[in-house]
């Protein structure tokens, strides 16, 4: 019989390398050190999936008179089932000052009110997500990122989009090729670090000087000028507030990709799974822990065979002929890959044994049900981020707004406000 081999933790520890390499043996005191210096909490993550159109409201709603966790699951949504413990459907909500439907997904994050200043005929207010990224986003480097789709006619937003507004209720630009997202996480600066330290330092300056001039062309304006020059001063403020960003991480070199580079041209429902892909990849290397996705309809109806626009298959109810059968196979083609992305989130594994989707609060849904009909916002939320009941279905007072469920959800992940947009409080049944 062999004599068991003996080995001391100092013989082990002496190596760094071998510490890096070695799993946790219980055999050698490692169960007693972790329970001596436990791992630090994980850190929370939200991400918003927003797709224009609404969807196929007879087959994708369960019926309002069977909630809780027994609900039989309709058949739009029936490609998740796997995952049904894990995501609870709430019916209900709505932005009640939204009134146009074309709007597309300008106020589904924000339950803005365009009207709110008088005298102009468009404004609007910060997205959720940025509500959240002011916090989750001050570790990582990138605050938060957006991502968005080259299809053009996605409920009247053109390509470069996103879902995401700021603090001023300005648009935030999102990227919207899966390759140029790789390159922005993931590829490694082709600038040396001295010269761009000096692109940084002639930034500096030149702000600098404009905010300068600023001060001495307020003096005489009217309150209209003025107040666009308030804009002006705003935006240099906040390309400021950029560049600080750049400069905290202009040394510290990019993480390793854990997936490859995507392939060149891809379109709708690859497109959707790169981007899906990518999303988990920024979660797993905490390059953000913010991410939004206004995602493709029309490409994704032609890549899964249908031939009809977004826009004209949404008007399902008025025509005659096939028209719901593709909504249908829109319905189920989202949500099988909305299945996708949550076993990727389940896949990747954390330092204390949990999952990425233990920790990811992930929002589905659109600013509008079908047609015209701005009520009862399709929403899906899954993941344990946000402490919330999961595995259920919620049917909240009709027109209940739907930022009370962003307001919940930006509590949840520790995200400390009172109200967002046209909330009236948290949704208490949503609260686990």
């Amino acid at each position: 019989m062999s004599t068991p081999l003996r080995l001391s933790r100092r013989q082990l520890l002496r190596s760094s390398s071998a510490l890096l390499a070695l799993p946790f043996l219980e055999s050698l005191g490692f169960r007693r050190f972790a329970h001596a210096a436990p791992l630090p909490a994980r850190p929370k993550r939200i991400v918003f999936l927003g797709f224009g159109w609404g969807v196929t409201r007879e087959t994708w709603f369960p019926e309002t008179h069977q909630t809780g966790p027994d609900y039989p699951l309709p058949a739009g949504l029936a490609p998740l089932a796997r995952h049904r413990k894990d995501f609870t459907i709430i019916q209900g909500c709505s932005n009640k000052f939204s009134n146009e439907a074309h709007w597309g997904s300008t106020f589904w994050l924000t339950g803005a009110n365009r009207y709110a200043e008088p005298g102009r005929s468009f404004c609007n207010s910060i997205s959720a997500d940025q509500v959240a990224a002011a916090t989750l986003g001050r570790e990582t480097r990138f605050s938060s990122l957006q991502l968005g789709t080259p299809d053009a006619n996605n409920q009247g937003h053109g390509p470069g989009l996103s879902l995401a507004w700021d603090e001023r209720g300005k648009p935030l630009a999102g990227c919207d090729n899966p390759v140029v997202a790789f390159h922005k996480l993931f590829s490694a600066e082709d600038t040396p670090l001295p010269q761009r330290q000096k692109m940084l330092s002639e930034k500096r300056s030149v702000l600098d000087s404009l905010a300068g001039d600023l001060a001495r062309v307020k003096r005489g304006l009217s309150r209209d000028d003025t107040d666009k020059l308030d804009e002006y001063a705003q935006s240099i403020r906040d390309i400021e507030t950029r560049l600080g960003k750049d400069e905290q991480w202009l040394g510290i070199p990019k993480p390793s990709s854990p997936l490859p580079e995507p392939k060149p041209g891809l379109a709708g429902r690859e497109e959707i799974k790169a981007m899906y892909d990518l999303m988990v990849a920024a979660l797993q290397t905490d390059t953000t822990r913010v991410l939004t996705y206004r995602q493709p309809v029309d490409t994704l109806l032609k890549s899964i065979d249908v031939p009809y626009t977004g826009h004209d298959l949404s008007h399902y109810e008025r025509s005659q002929g096939d028209r719901m059968e593709f909504s249908q196979k829109k319905d189920a083609a989202q949500s099988t890959l909305l299945a996708g992305l949550i076993d990727r989130l389940k896949a990747v594994k954390e330092p204390d044994g949990s999952s990425l989707f233990d920790h990811t609060v992930l929002v589905f849904g659109s600013n509008i049900s079908s047609v015209h009909f701005l009520n009862n916002c399709p929403t899906v939320v899954a993941g344990g981020g946000a402490g919330l009941k999961l595995g259920r279905h919620l049917v909240l007072p009709k027109d209940t707004p739907l930022c009370n469920v962003w307001l919940t959800l930006l509590n949840g992940i520790g995200v400390g406000v009172s109200r967002h947009g046209d909330s009236t409080g948290p949704v208490q049944e949503l609260i686990a």
